[in-house]
């Protein structure tokens, strides 16, 4: 039992909840009264480089603005997409490049390249990228001059070098549910989603050994190599999606409630997760991706043909 990987230390199964479907208010109780000890996060000091934005202004999670809408999808494949900028970008490349992928259909292979989020507004890309292999759904990433995604029907996830136009790296996430197991709830195949903080790439993901709970992994951005597991007691499917901000992960209560909220943090570095209610707006009705930049210090989002930007605001630790 336990979803840690063997090395760490399992905590007594009786005690690991057992998440069947139950009504949210059920699970949000269970939520605060259940503590998952995990050891502390030992991470490799180089996360912590020098001169990066990081964990200068790291801290809690305490407020979400009104969504910015920055452009609009123009067909029908926009429904749900996922788009986002680099926050380490690697030259040629800038922090000022947008990426974007429609991802309504069966063979989703193109990324969207803009200079600006300003010519993404307007709808006409520099460059279209043709991926060697279709992606599934919206939980892409774009982080360190590569496409972190996952394939159609795996349960891996793969980098493609957006300079080689190759990619580079695929790795298999042990366990993980995919194409419809354990999705968010709002469906769609986000079984695994990829996310960027300011401490490096993770994967949010779920196994059969977990019961469908939230487990999140620490990889490597060169070799997606699994460097730390956290299992928590998060229903995966009882929520609308996540992020993470300084190793905290967050989720939304609601992809269609106009007045959602995000309703649980999970601290990977004290192993625990508790109950929120900050206030998080689903202007327009389905909220189908959802990540943090750190370098931008928002959350960008899809939400029913339109990418939007929300402002967030965080506590001094």
């Amino acid at each position: 039992e336990g979803g840690l990987s063997p090395a760490h230390a399992v905590p007594d199964p009786a005690a690991a909840p057992r998440w069947e479907p139950q009504p949210l208010s059920y699970q949000e109780l269970q939520s605060e009264r259940t503590e998952v000890p995990v050891s502390r996060l030992l991470e490799e000091a180089a996360l912590g480089r020098p001169g990066k934005a990081d964990s200068a202004g790291c801290g809690q999670l305490v407020w979400v603005g009104e969504p910015v809408v920055f452009g609009r999808a123009d067909s029908i494949a926009g429904k749900y997409g996922v788009w986002m900028k680099d926050p380490e970008p690697v030259p040629p490349f800038t922090r000022d490049n947008t990426w974007r992928v429609d991802t309504v259909g069966t063979e989703v292979r193109q990324l969207f390249q803009y200079e600006e989020a300003e010519q993404l507004a307007r709808g006409y890309p520099a460059k279209v990228h043709i991926l060697p292999r279709p992606l599934e759904s919206t939980g892409a990433v774009i982080y360190r001059g590569g496409l972190f995604f996952q394939p159609r029907h795996s349960r891996s996830v793969a980098r493609y070098d957006l300079r080689g136009e190759t990619i580079t790296a695929e790795r298999e996430i042990p366990g993980a549910g995919y194409h419809g197991q354990y999705p968010y709830s709002w469906g769609g195949y986000t079984d695994i989603d990829l996310a960027v903080d300011e401490t490096g790439l993770w994967v949010i993901y779920s196994t059969e050994k977990a019961r469908g709970a939230i487990v999140l992994s620490k990889l490597d951005p060169e070799t997606l190599e699994i460097r730390r597991t956290w299992e928590t007691n998060i229903r995966k499917r009882g929520v609308a999606n996540s992020f993470l901000i300084c190793g905290t992960l967050y989720t939304v209560s609601s992809y269609s409630a106009p007045n959602a909220t995000i309703n649980f943090a999970y601290d990977t570095a004290t192993g625990t997760s508790r109950a929120l209610s900050i206030p998080f707006e689903n202007r327009f009705r389905y909220l189908s991706m959802l990540d943090y930049n750190p370098a931008e210090r928002q959350l960008f989002a899809w939400d029913s043909f339109n990418m939007v930007t929300y402002p967030v605001r965080l506590s001094r630790a």
